[in-house]
């Protein structure tokens, strides 16, 4: 897989508010195309308990609800009775006049059907809801809406259907005229099956009776954005649709036909934006375009491929995460007969992400959680099949996974399929679960004599190509023998398994879905690194650590959505969009690098008396932001595992030797990648040093710091060239600025190996900081004490800070709260003292101040120490930084503490020969050399306690 995605480990249970939208097939409340609509989210959305009357004072108590712009019922068994209405279609709205304590109101629709709700809530509340829904009227009125209900339900065949039988019942020769004619036919939206016939006999289907009941059921209940759903209408669609009534009843029992009412144009605006438009979506589609239903003869032609073309493009262009699935097209195929473009593109849009959800995903996730329940529900209802199954080792989801992916359309014939795709649209996918329980119950005998997958195909594909046949064909009672094994299907479907409910469904899928989602990231994660071009010197193994890092860090910091790039300008076969893939953000690369790198995170232990806990922050530097960027090779701005961007950063700094690291580290901090680090780069590679060694215990990283900066500086200048004309008595360095190449590579190595903490830092404590580990998505609880068990019931990350910072604040009321930063190496856990540093110059590179008298008789060689000069030899080791620029106040106390630990070079410790001449030394006197040290001790004070200078004083004194 080329990306990695997190959806579902961030899926979240809907709420009932969610779960009442989806049970009413509401439309989204807010769509990006029609920001008008803001007016209609800020209205109040309300609920009450009211008893919905019909016309022959058969009356259905439930639950009235009013989602603007919507208004709903559903019946207290939430399936004899519902409706869903645009308020658009409400013509008027009046109160009765009914018995006392009784509040009743009249609700007219737009195909004149009639509505009596009696409320039976309190009176207050009741005027709450009429208030709220007067106000959700005026909003429609405003907003134009009740105008565009008239040219909507134009598109709709009901419409057409309903006039015929009206004029025919007035005047039969003049409905003779208009039934059928080119002109209906033109209005209405239809599929492709209005040209190139629909499937099966439209004599052994029984069309003219099934016209003739929904017809009369449309004229008395309503149709299309009004259809009243009673029992009577579940009772229709399990008889079956009219082919020419069933795409419209499709789109109005899954709700996809509020999607197109309210999003008109949108369909040919979305094709028209990406027209030309090649991605790998549109490539996968152009494979299966030939392969989607090819026995029907409108996808023998290029009308039927151009359509389905267009619907697939279209759902791919709305949906780039998506794009194009397995299956899809055999879907969209079979809706296109019954179907127009638009309507096939909505109903596809409510198939994929509301009716069946994670089914035509990268992940399958749906279809795979499905199959698990499906699974338990055989185990629980048919036990002796799931027994038998599992001693023979024969997979359920062999024959089923295709059922439930493709509807039963690529298993059996089209005409059953499409009956059963009726009442799912009608009841919901729990359908889907009672007919596949239904086929092996009635295939049960034979199931039970089967000994491999093979044989278990075989013989649902013999089971399939015989619905059409009687079930009871030895029988002697001629209805017996006139019902079809069809017929016994959904008999034994909605019968014997009428148990199987959408609760059930929805508590089985919450049961199992952690361990489909565990399955199927396992999956992911070995597809990943198996198709790696390389591993460098990881294992795969140590991959797959990785791999969790990666896959955490997304979960935590999520990178911007995977989306398809912009068509090229020439596209050729050599040169198509490439495939999406997850790259990551510096933002994400933080806390991708905190789980790896133990100086990229801030760990602190803390402790209040009630729990022990470590808290994990992720850093943020300029080391981190430098790295991300260096290893970002493409110049993308952002870092992919497919790309082998992390694989091979890690690899060029995990396996490192003393050198490979010290000239990566050199390379890091190069930023033009000229081979040389300017004056303003060392001090940054000092302020990384700095960084990582922040939380270690002692001084001593930071007297290696410290003696690294002076001696990279007393080195570099040591090293600079002089120009030809200088004077050669002249010892001050020359003046460069602070972004001219400074120090190159064998230079930075030298002060590095020249101090033993550095060196050991490099050899091996830095690669140590890089650590694969196992990561777990939730991080492991560490906490122990009073309150532990309490800790485990707190999810919430605010609910675990708002407890976290309770407990501390207690602590430090009782004294017990304490703070320990955990360092990144942890080499040293005493306190000790920095080693003095030592100078790197050979007695000739030393500049003349430094070493010996030029000449004993100068002014300037003179032994006698004035307050002044001695002020200067204190601050010689500063002089020798004089042409720096000034430093960070980071380093303000570093560069002191190397001031103060420096040991300064005096003449009078050169060695010399025994013989040599020491006549200059008789012009001193002991006691005037101590009147100066002390002069220089007491004007130079440095922090000395009175018990270090009476130390002081006695020293001098044996002296």
């Amino acid at each position: 897989m080329s990306t990695i995605s997190t959806q579902l480990r961030n899926f979240k249970e809907p709420t009932k508010e969610q779960l009442t939208q989806l049970f009413f097939a509401l439309p989204p409340p807010l769509d990006p195309l029609e920001g008008e609509k803001s007016d209609v989210d800020q209205l109040e959305k309300m609920e009450i308990s009211a008893v919905l009357v019909l016309q022959d004072e058969q009356s259905w108590p439930g639950k009235l609800y009013l989602y603007p712009p919507y208004l709903a019922f559903a019946s207290l068994d939430r399936k004899s009775t519902r409706f869903t209405v645009p308020l658009s279609t409400i013509r008027r709205v009046e109160r009765l006049n009914a018995r006392a304590g009784v509040y009743a109101l009249s609700l007219s629709l737009w195909h004149g059907v009639k509505i009596v709700v009696q409320l039976t809530s309190l009176r207050p509340t009741a005027d709450l809801f009429c208030s709220l829904l007067r106000d959700s009227l005026k909003v429609e009125l405003t907003r134009g809406r009740m105008k565009s209900v008239k040219s909507f339900v134009k598109s709709c065949y009901s419409e057409v259907l309903v006039m015929t039988a009206e004029n025919e019942e007035k005047d039969g020769a003049a409905a003779k005229a208009e039934d059928g004619g080119p002109a209906n036919e033109s209005i209405y939206h239809g599929g492709l099956g209005l040209k190139f016939k629909f499937p099966g006999d439209p004599k052994k289907l029984r069309e003219a009776s099934k016209t003739k009941l929904w017809t009369n059921y449309l004229r008395a209940h309503g149709r299309n954005l009004t259809l009243l759903r009673y029992p009577q209408c579940t009772r229709l669609v399990q008889v079956g649709l009219p082919n020419r009534l069933r795409g419209e009843m499709w789109e109005t029992l899954s709700g996809s036909l509020y999607l197109r009412y309210e999003n008109p144009g949108y369909y040919e605006r979305l094709l028209e934006e990406n027209s030309g438009r090649v991605n790998t979506s549109t490539e996968e589609i152009e494979k299966d375009l030939h392969r989607s239903l090819p026995e029907y003869s409108a996808y023998q032609s290029e009308e039927g491929i151009a359509s389905l073309r267009r619907v697939l493009q279209a759902y791919s262009f709305k949906n780039p995460e998506t794009g194009y699935c397995q299956a899809m097209n055999i879907l969209a195929a079979a809706i296109l007969i019954y179907m127009s473009e638009e309507q096939a593109f909505w109903l596809l849009e409510v198939i994929c992400g509301r009716l069946l959800p994670g089914y035509y995903s990268p992940s399958m996730h749906g279809t795979l959680l499905d199959q698990r329940v499906f699974e338990s529900l055989v185990q629980r209802c048919l036990p002796i099949i799931h027994d038998y199954f599992q001693q023979v080792d024969v997979q359920l989801s062999v024959a089923s996974l295709p059922w439930f992916l493709s509807l039963f359309i690529n298993s059996m014939p089209m005409v059953f399929a499409f009956r059963i795709i009726d009442c799912f649209f009608c009841m919901g996918p729990r359908v889907l679960f009672q007919v596949g329980l239904a086929i092996l119950k009635i295939n049960g005998e034979e199931l039970l004599r089967i000994q491999d997958d093979g044989g278990f195909i075989q013989l649902m594909r013999r089971y399939f190509a015989t619905l059409g046949d009687s079930a009871h064909p030895n029988s002697s009672d001629p209805r017996a023998r006139a019902i079809t094994r069809f017929q016994e299907l959904l008999l034994v479907s909605f019968r014997e398994f009428a148990i199987i409910t959408d609760d059930t469904i929805l508590t089985e899928r919450r049961k199992y879905r952690s361990e489909i989602i565990s399955s199927i990231e396992s999956f992911s994660k070995r597809s990943a690194i198996r198709n790696l071009r390389t591993l460098a010197r990881f294992s795969k193994d140590q991959a797959g650590l990785i791999y969790d890092a990666l896959f955490k860090a997304i979960c935590i910091a999520p990178p911007t959505s995977v989306a398809f790039p912009p068509p090229s300008l020439l596209t050729t076969k050599d040169n198509a969009e490439e495939r999406p893939e997850t790259r990551i953000e510096l933002k994400t690369f933080k806390v991708f690098l905190s789980e790896i790198c133990t100086w990229a995170r801030d760990e602190k232990i803390v402790r209040n008396g009630f729990q022990q806990r470590i808290d994990r922050e992720v850093a943020d530097h300029e080391l981190i932001d430098r790295l991300f960027f260096f290893w970002d090779i493409s110049y993308r701005g952002a870092l992919s595992f497919q790309a082998l961007d992390l694989v091979s950063g890690l690899d060029g700094v995990m396996f490192n030797d003393l050198m490979e690291n010290i000239e990566w580290f050199f390379n890091l901090h190069d930023k033009n990648k000229d081979g040389y680090l300017t004056k303003d780069e060392v001090l940054t590679l000092s302020e990384s040093l700095l960084f990582i060694f922040r939380y270690e215990i002692g001084d001593a990283y930071l007297g290696a710091v410290s003696r690294f900066m002076s001696n990279a500086f007393e080195y570099g200048d040591a090293l600079l060239p002089r120009p030809e004309d200088a004077n050669t008595d002249d010892d001050t360095p020359p003046q460069i600025e602070s972004n001219q190449p400074y120090m190159n590579l064998a230079t930075f190595r030298m002060v590095v190996l020249a101090d033993e903490i550095l060196e050991s830092f490099f050899e091996s404590d830095f690669s140590s900081t890089f650590r694969l580990q196992p990561v777990p998505l939730e991080l492991p609880s560490s906490n122990s004490g009073l309150l532990g068990g309490l800790w485990h019931n707190i999810t919430s990350d605010d609910n675990r800070k708002i407890f976290n910072s309770f407990t501390d604040q207690i602590g430090r009321t009782i004294g017990k709260h304490q703070v320990y930063h955990r360092p990144a190496i942890g080499k040293y856990t005493t306190l000790e003292e920095p080693k003095a540093r030592e100078s790197l110059l050979t007695p000739t590179m030393r500049p003349a101040a430094e070493g010996s008298p030029k000449d004993p008789s100068s002014p300037s060689s003179t032994s006698s120490v004035s307050p002044s000069s001695s002020s200067q030899l204190g601050a010689e080791p500063s002089a020798t930084m004089t042409p720096l620029t000034p430093m960070p106040s980071m380093f303000q106390a570093a560069a002191q503490a190397a001031a103060y630990m420096e040991r300064t070079p005096f003449a009078i410790d050169d060695a010399k020969d025994e013989d040599e001449d020491t006549e200059d030394e008789s012009g001193f006197e002991d006691d005037g050399v101590l009147d100066e040290v002390d002069a220089f001790l007491e004007e130079h004070d440095t922090g000395l306690t009175e018990a270090e200078r009476e130390v002081a004083k006695g020293l001098l004194l044996i002296l």
